[in-house]
Protein backbone atom coordinates (compact mmCIF):
# COMPACT_ATOMS: atom_id res chain seq x y z
CA UNK A 1 0.00 0.00 0.00
CA UNK A 2 1.14 3.68 -1.19
CA UNK A 3 1.57 5.66 2.20
CA UNK A 4 0.41 9.25 1.43
CA UNK A 5 0.25 10.82 4.32
CA UNK A 6 2.67 10.67 7.65
CA UNK A 7 1.22 12.48 10.49
CA UNK A 8 4.08 12.71 12.93
CA UNK A 9 3.59 13.66 16.75
CA UNK A 10 6.48 15.18 19.08
CA UNK A 11 6.10 13.53 22.60
CA UNK A 12 8.18 15.03 25.87
CA UNK A 13 6.41 14.41 28.84
CA UNK A 14 2.81 13.92 27.81
CA UNK A 15 1.48 10.97 29.74
CA UNK A 16 -1.67 12.97 30.51
CA UNK A 17 -2.51 13.59 26.83
CA UNK A 18 -1.29 11.24 24.33
CA UNK A 19 -3.52 8.35 24.64
CA UNK A 20 -6.55 10.95 23.37
CA UNK A 21 -4.90 12.01 20.72
CA UNK A 22 -3.61 8.72 19.00
CA UNK A 23 -7.14 7.78 19.90
CA UNK A 24 -9.02 10.38 17.83
CA UNK A 25 -6.52 9.34 15.34
CA UNK A 26 -7.54 5.83 14.84
CA UNK A 27 -11.27 7.17 13.80
CA UNK A 28 -10.03 9.17 10.79
CA UNK A 29 -11.80 8.64 7.27
CA UNK A 30 -8.32 9.13 6.03
CA UNK A 31 -6.92 5.50 5.74
CA UNK A 32 -3.69 6.04 3.64
CA UNK A 33 -1.45 7.38 6.91
CA UNK A 34 1.46 6.18 9.31
CA UNK A 35 1.71 7.82 12.46
CA UNK A 36 5.11 8.64 13.72
CA UNK A 37 5.76 9.63 17.02
CA UNK A 38 9.57 10.92 18.25
CA UNK A 39 9.84 10.86 22.00
CA UNK A 40 11.99 13.53 23.18
CA UNK A 41 13.16 12.57 26.41
CA UNK A 42 10.08 12.04 28.27
CA UNK A 43 10.96 11.51 32.28
CA UNK A 44 7.41 10.56 32.87
CA UNK A 45 5.12 7.14 31.96
CA UNK A 46 4.51 8.41 28.01
CA UNK A 47 6.92 5.69 26.65
CA UNK A 48 4.68 3.54 28.97
CA UNK A 49 1.51 4.70 27.83
CA UNK A 50 2.75 4.09 23.88
CA UNK A 51 3.26 1.01 24.40
CA UNK A 52 -0.09 0.48 24.30
CA UNK A 53 0.15 1.47 20.26
CA UNK A 54 3.01 -0.58 19.32
CA UNK A 55 1.29 -1.50 16.51
CA UNK A 56 -0.76 1.29 15.66
CA UNK A 57 2.63 4.02 15.68
CA UNK A 58 6.23 3.83 14.41
CA UNK A 59 7.60 5.06 17.14
CA UNK A 60 11.62 6.78 17.49
CA UNK A 61 13.48 8.43 20.68
CA UNK A 62 15.86 11.20 20.54
CA UNK A 63 17.40 13.14 23.82
CA UNK A 64 15.50 16.74 24.47
CA UNK A 65 16.21 18.48 21.62
CA UNK A 66 12.97 20.35 21.10
CA UNK A 67 9.88 19.57 19.11
CA UNK A 68 11.64 21.40 16.05
CA UNK A 69 14.11 19.17 16.21
CA UNK A 70 11.51 15.68 17.14
CA UNK A 71 9.20 16.63 14.09
CA UNK A 72 12.65 16.85 11.92
CA UNK A 73 13.72 13.35 12.98
CA UNK A 74 10.09 12.07 12.06
CA UNK A 75 9.78 13.73 9.19
CA UNK A 76 13.22 11.88 7.97
CA UNK A 77 11.69 8.57 9.16
CA UNK A 78 8.54 9.25 7.05
CA UNK A 79 7.01 7.25 3.79
CA UNK A 80 4.35 9.70 3.57
CA UNK A 81 4.54 12.18 0.56
CA UNK A 82 2.40 14.85 3.10
CA UNK A 83 3.74 15.35 5.89
CA UNK A 84 0.69 15.93 8.71
CA UNK A 85 2.11 17.81 11.91
CA UNK A 86 0.00 16.95 15.09
CA UNK A 87 0.93 17.79 18.72
CA UNK A 88 0.75 15.33 21.63
CA UNK A 89 -2.30 17.70 23.78
CA UNK A 90 -4.46 17.88 20.33
CA UNK A 91 -7.50 15.66 19.36
CA UNK A 92 -9.07 15.97 16.11
CA UNK A 93 -11.93 15.16 14.30
CA UNK A 94 -12.66 11.95 12.01
CA UNK A 95 -12.22 13.79 8.97
CA UNK A 96 -9.26 16.30 10.35
CA UNK A 97 -6.53 14.84 8.28
CA UNK A 98 -8.99 14.41 5.16
CA UNK A 99 -10.09 17.81 5.09
CA UNK A 100 -6.58 19.17 6.37
CA UNK A 101 -4.73 17.56 3.16
CA UNK A 102 -7.61 17.85 0.72
CA UNK A 103 -6.26 21.27 -0.80
CA UNK A 104 -2.68 20.25 -1.21
CA UNK A 105 -3.82 16.40 -2.78
CA UNK A 106 -5.92 18.84 -5.42
CA UNK A 107 -2.60 21.27 -6.43
CA UNK A 108 -4.11 24.28 -5.01
CA UNK A 109 -1.30 24.70 -2.22
CA UNK A 110 1.83 23.27 -0.69
CA UNK A 111 0.76 23.47 2.65
CA UNK A 112 -1.97 24.24 5.00
CA UNK A 113 -2.95 24.84 8.17
CA UNK A 114 -6.82 25.24 9.64
CA UNK A 115 -8.30 28.12 11.83
CA UNK A 116 -10.91 25.21 13.32
CA UNK A 117 -9.08 24.64 16.55
CA UNK A 118 -11.14 24.45 19.34
CA UNK A 119 -10.47 24.62 23.26
CA UNK A 120 -11.08 20.95 24.22
CA UNK A 121 -11.20 21.65 28.32
CA UNK A 122 -12.98 24.85 28.29
CA UNK A 123 -14.91 23.42 31.68
CA UNK A 124 -11.61 24.21 32.94
CA UNK A 125 -11.49 27.35 35.24
CA UNK A 126 -7.96 27.83 34.50
CA UNK A 127 -8.18 27.03 30.73
CA UNK A 128 -10.96 29.91 30.15
CA UNK A 129 -8.20 31.92 31.73
CA UNK A 130 -5.64 31.27 29.67
CA UNK A 131 -7.93 32.55 26.58
CA UNK A 132 -8.89 35.70 28.13
CA UNK A 133 -4.86 36.11 28.88
CA UNK A 134 -3.78 35.82 25.37
CA UNK A 135 -6.73 37.69 23.68
CA UNK A 136 -9.01 35.04 22.10
CA UNK A 137 -12.28 34.13 20.78
CA UNK A 138 -14.14 31.99 23.62
CA UNK A 139 -14.11 28.28 22.98
CA UNK A 140 -11.37 29.24 19.70
CA UNK A 141 -8.16 28.95 19.84
CA UNK A 142 -7.34 32.47 18.13
CA UNK A 143 -8.33 35.50 18.17
CA UNK A 144 -11.80 36.82 15.97
CA UNK A 145 -9.79 38.16 13.22
CA UNK A 146 -7.33 35.57 12.29
CA UNK A 147 -5.98 35.44 8.62
CA UNK A 148 -6.69 32.77 6.39
CA UNK A 149 -2.95 32.60 5.94
CA UNK A 150 -0.19 31.86 8.18
CA UNK A 151 3.57 30.49 8.98
CA UNK A 152 2.66 27.53 11.34
CA UNK A 153 1.92 24.59 8.83
CA UNK A 154 0.26 21.86 9.80
CA UNK A 155 0.46 20.09 6.59
CA UNK A 156 3.44 20.57 3.72
CA UNK A 157 4.22 18.25 0.66
CA UNK A 158 7.60 16.25 1.72
CA UNK A 159 9.29 17.02 -0.98
CA UNK A 160 9.13 21.48 0.14
CA UNK A 161 9.57 20.55 3.60
CA UNK A 162 12.95 18.09 2.61
CA UNK A 163 14.07 20.83 0.33
CA UNK A 164 14.34 23.48 3.46
CA UNK A 165 15.60 21.17 6.01
CA UNK A 166 12.69 21.60 7.98
CA UNK A 167 12.38 23.22 10.97
CA UNK A 168 15.10 25.45 12.62
CA UNK A 169 15.72 24.02 16.45
CA UNK A 170 17.66 26.65 17.41
CA UNK A 171 14.33 29.15 17.19
CA UNK A 172 13.07 27.54 20.26
CA UNK A 173 9.74 28.91 21.32
CA UNK A 174 9.17 30.00 17.81
CA UNK A 175 10.66 26.98 16.05
CA UNK A 176 7.07 26.56 14.53
CA UNK A 177 7.66 29.25 12.91
CA UNK A 178 10.34 28.95 10.94
CA UNK A 179 9.27 26.98 8.50
CA UNK A 180 7.27 29.30 6.68
CA UNK A 181 10.41 31.67 7.12
CA UNK A 182 13.07 28.85 5.52
CA UNK A 183 10.03 28.20 3.01
CA UNK A 184 9.37 32.05 2.01
CA UNK A 185 5.04 31.28 1.71
CA UNK A 186 2.59 30.65 4.10
CA UNK A 187 0.03 27.90 4.52
CA UNK A 188 -3.59 28.41 4.00
CA UNK A 189 -6.75 27.60 5.64
CA UNK A 190 -7.91 24.09 5.22
CA UNK A 191 -11.98 24.57 5.33
CA UNK A 192 -13.60 21.88 7.63
CA UNK A 193 -10.62 20.54 9.66
CA UNK A 194 -11.78 20.52 12.99
CA UNK A 195 -9.30 19.88 15.76
CA UNK A 196 -9.28 20.41 19.64
CA UNK A 197 -6.58 21.59 21.94
CA UNK A 198 -6.02 21.84 25.85
CA UNK A 199 -5.03 25.01 27.44
CA UNK A 200 -3.13 24.57 30.57
CA UNK A 201 -5.43 23.47 33.17
CA UNK A 202 -3.97 23.08 36.31
CA UNK A 203 -1.60 25.99 38.04
CA UNK A 204 1.94 23.90 37.46
CA UNK A 205 1.18 23.10 34.06
CA UNK A 206 0.18 27.34 33.75
CA UNK A 207 3.62 28.04 35.26
CA UNK A 208 5.62 25.72 33.07
CA UNK A 209 3.76 26.58 29.77
CA UNK A 210 4.57 29.98 30.88
CA UNK A 211 8.06 29.68 31.33
CA UNK A 212 8.50 28.25 28.20
CA UNK A 213 7.32 31.23 26.74
CA UNK A 214 9.35 33.10 28.81
CA UNK A 215 12.31 31.82 27.25
CA UNK A 216 12.61 33.30 23.76
CA UNK A 217 13.95 36.31 21.75
CA UNK A 218 12.10 39.61 22.45
CA UNK A 219 11.81 41.74 19.55
CA UNK A 220 14.50 44.90 20.37
CA UNK A 221 16.45 42.31 22.11
CA UNK A 222 17.66 42.54 25.88
CA UNK A 223 15.66 45.83 25.72
CA UNK A 224 12.62 44.16 24.76
CA UNK A 225 13.26 41.44 27.96
CA UNK A 226 13.45 44.14 30.34
CA UNK A 227 10.32 45.15 29.21
CA UNK A 228 8.73 42.14 29.06
CA UNK A 229 9.82 41.65 32.55
CA UNK A 230 8.64 44.76 33.81
CA UNK A 231 5.55 43.65 32.46
CA UNK A 232 5.25 40.73 34.27
CA UNK A 233 6.35 41.90 37.74
CA UNK A 234 3.99 41.35 40.38
CA UNK A 235 2.48 44.64 40.96
CA UNK A 236 1.72 45.04 37.39
CA UNK A 237 0.75 41.70 37.11
CA UNK A 238 -1.66 42.36 40.46
CA UNK A 239 -3.08 44.93 38.35
CA UNK A 240 -3.87 43.80 35.34
CA UNK A 241 -5.19 40.30 36.97
CA UNK A 242 -7.79 42.56 38.87
CA UNK A 243 -8.64 44.41 36.20
CA UNK A 244 -9.52 41.28 33.85
CA UNK A 245 -11.34 39.25 36.71
CA UNK A 246 -13.73 42.31 36.60
CA UNK A 247 -14.08 42.88 33.11
CA UNK A 248 -14.39 39.17 32.54
CA UNK A 249 -16.20 38.16 35.89
CA UNK A 250 -13.84 35.40 36.63
CA UNK A 251 -12.15 35.97 39.98
CA UNK A 252 -9.89 33.12 39.37
CA UNK A 253 -7.89 34.92 36.61
CA UNK A 254 -6.02 37.09 39.58
CA UNK A 255 -4.17 33.92 40.56
CA UNK A 256 -3.81 32.56 37.28
CA UNK A 257 -2.35 35.73 36.25
CA UNK A 258 -0.03 35.94 38.59
CA UNK A 259 0.91 32.53 38.26
CA UNK A 260 1.46 33.31 34.38
CA UNK A 261 3.58 36.07 34.82
CA UNK A 262 5.50 34.49 37.71
CA UNK A 263 6.37 31.86 35.30
CA UNK A 264 7.45 34.31 32.67
CA UNK A 265 9.33 36.20 34.93
CA UNK A 266 11.22 33.33 35.81
CA UNK A 267 12.06 32.18 31.93
CA UNK A 268 13.01 35.67 31.17
CA UNK A 269 15.38 35.65 33.63
CA UNK A 270 16.94 32.22 32.60
CA UNK A 271 17.13 33.19 29.45
CA UNK A 272 18.93 36.42 30.07
CA UNK A 273 21.34 34.13 32.27
CA UNK A 274 22.05 31.27 30.03
CA UNK A 275 20.99 32.74 26.79
CA UNK A 276 19.46 29.35 25.80
CA UNK A 277 15.63 29.51 24.64
CA UNK A 278 12.94 27.21 25.04
CA UNK A 279 13.00 23.59 23.73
Amino acid sequence: MVIRISVVIPTYNEERSIEACLTSLQTQTQKDIEIIIVDDGSTDQTLSVLSNFEKQIRLFKQKHKGPGAARNLGAKQAKGEILVFVDADMTVDKNFIKKLVEPIIKGKTEGTFSKQEYVSNWENVWARCWNINEGWMEKRRHPKDYPNKQKVFRAILKSEFDQVNGFDPSRGYMDDWSLGERLGYDAINALGAEFYHKNPDILSEVFKQAKWVGKRKYKFGIFGSFIALLRASLPVSIAMGIAKSIVNTIPAFLAFKIVYDLGLFVGIIEYLITGKGAK
